[in-house]
């Protein structure tokens, strides 16, 4: 299946390059792995989701951040290979909820990237996964993701 055709079909359009907001870079190839840095859910450089789980935000909201931040890794991804197509497998995705001391909810948050993934790669897109609390997030993010990925040799 062509990667692109598949996002064509699923309404999704890949979010420009996200600059780095700090002293790091966005994406790094070793081999046939790409490391991603942590993407908050922003379009551009506006942060869409603010706040707290569990205060500010509900479940919905911290799921759809949590797919703004995997398209944006996606794009970081697409920039280092030139197309998706030449993914093979998403390995791991680590999944910080910025969230209050009660919530326990962070995996249900971070199954809207997840599930995501999922749609568009299909089995390519099943991945290992840590998803934690977290007391606060850059810029009061709501979200933030992090993916490494394997692509085809």
């Amino acid at each position: 299946m062509k990667i692109t055709k598949r996002l064509t079909e699923l309404g999704i359009e890949l979010p420009e390059f996200p600059q780095p907001a700090a002293a790091y870079i966005p994406g790094l190839r070793i081999n046939d792995l790409i490391f991603v840095s942590g993407q908050t859910p922003k379009d551009g450089t506006q942060l869409l989701y603010k706040g707290k789980l569990g205060r500010d935000l509900s479940i919905e909201q911290g799921q759809e951040a949590a797919r703004v931040c995997i398209l944006r890794a996606l794009s970081v991804v697409e920039n280092e290979i030139g197309n998706l197509d030449f993914i093979e497998q998403i390995v791991k995705l680590t999944g910080y909820v910025n969230c209050t001391d009660d919530f326990e909810q962070q995996a249900k948050v971070i199954d809207g990237a997840s599930m995501l993934l999922q749609d568009i790669f299909g089995k390519k897109g099943k991945h290992t996964r840590v998803a934690v609390g977290m007391n606060s997030l850059p810029g009061n993010a709501a979200v933030e993701i992090e993916i490494i990925v394997k692509i085809k040799e």
